[in-house]
């Protein structure tokens, strides 16, 4: 007796089900292409790990090529999902070092609320182990997690940091920490810092709000060279998906995160110093905001999937560092927080310019 028949039926489904997935892949990047940095809302879909850009278009591939009828449109559409969707995929070259070149080591680290909820002494001995001559450190503050939105308050360790670090220069704004070994020249003001318009408040929470760039001009040789030390507002909160607070969030933050991220490229473009830029942008490849960056700055990881967060786990890369000719990048590691942070910390070895 025949038995077989009804499996062209079964395979005819799974052909539908993997082409029809495929287009709704394919409608959802071309949405991610029309919206992303567009729309305030698209801040939520565009936080989805940068990786399923490659990820979800091969499974496809595969579950294309495994049907028996009708697996060239499928995979057709597959493939077109991935090609349009690559550029948000997080994946780049793997660029050489240079080796053998002296350099000045700079360390990025968002610190997860400083040493709050954490053995002080680790903490520091962290920093001293990473033997950086400039430290970009975010996070300099309190927070009380029963309230996610608007939980920040002031700390005073400067007096700690100071005799830990007694060879470097601080150089505090808000939650940016600068220190530095090397001669410090001038902190100008990063717009929309109310320090660039002139206002002289003390006030923490506007400061912390406007304040996310903090720029430090340092001799380096015979040089100048201006460190910006960035923490760019985050868009989302871990809270109930579904609840008015979590859409409050990406849409209050949008225009913050454009005026932070104007300021930042305005003053880059403005300096004709060569530039270190370094810090957690909260912004991943999947998104569209680092689209205005300067052209002369240079991406200085050199990592295949360069993830950054959450630290046990790095599916997104949120923490950046750039430069600028003439310095060039003789070294970038990716370093264990040693349960310190939920971010990674980012070690720059430059060569100074010449």
């Amino acid at each position: 007796m025949e038995t077989s028949a009804p499996a062209p039926a079964r395979v005819g489904r799974g052909s539908r089900v993997v082409r029809a997935a495929a287009a709704l892949w394919v409608a959802f990047v071309l949405a991610h292409w029309a919206l992303n940095g567009r729309w305030w809302a698209w801040l939520v879909p565009a936080a989805l790990p940068p990786l399923l850009f490659v990820v979800v278009p091969l499974a496809l591939v595969v579950a294309a090529v495994a049907v028996r009828t009708g697996r060239r449109r499928g995979a057709a559409l597959a493939v077109l999902g991935l090609l349009l969707g690559l550029p948000y995929g997080g994946l780049r070259p793997v660029l050489a070092d240079e080796p053998g070149r002296p350099g000045i080591r700079v360390l990025s680290w968002n610190t997860e609320f400083w040493t709050q909820d954490k053995d002080p002494d680790q903490f520091y001995r962290y920093l001293h182990e990473q033997d950086a001559d400039v430290y970009l450190l975010q996070e300099y503050l309190g927070w009380d997690l029963a309230r996610p939105f608007d939980g920040q308050r002031p700390i005073d360790d400067l007096d700690r940091l100071r005799a830990e670090f007694p060879a470097h220069t601080v150089v505090r704004r808000g939650e940016l920490v600068t220190l530095s070994r090397l001669p410090v020249v001038a902190q100008p003001p990063v717009a929309p810092d109310p320090a660039a318009a002139g206002d002289a408040t003390t006030d923490f929470d506007t400061i912390f709000r406007e304040a996310k760039t903090l720029r430090t001009d340092l001799r380096v040789g015979g040089a100048v060279v201006s460190f910006y030390n960035v923490h760019i507002a985050v868009q989302l909160k871990m809270v109930n998906p579904v609840s008015a607070s979590f859409w409050r969030m990406p849409r209050t933050a949008d225009p913050q995160r454009r005026r932070q991220l104007t300021g930042l490229w305005a003053d880059i473009s403005a300096n004709p110093r060569p530039v270190v830029v370094a810090g957690d942008f909260n912004t991943s490849p999947a998104m569209a905001d680092l689209d205005g960056a300067p052209r002369r700055l240079r991406d200085a990881n050199d990592e295949p999937y360069p993830a950054t967060w959450p630290a046990g786990l790095p599916l997104w890369r949120l923490d950046w560092a750039f430069t600028s000719a003439p310095l060039r990048v003789g070294g970038y590691d990716l370093r264990s927080p040693a349960g310190l942070s939920d971010h990674r910390a980012q070690l720059i070895t430059l060569a100074a310019p010449r």
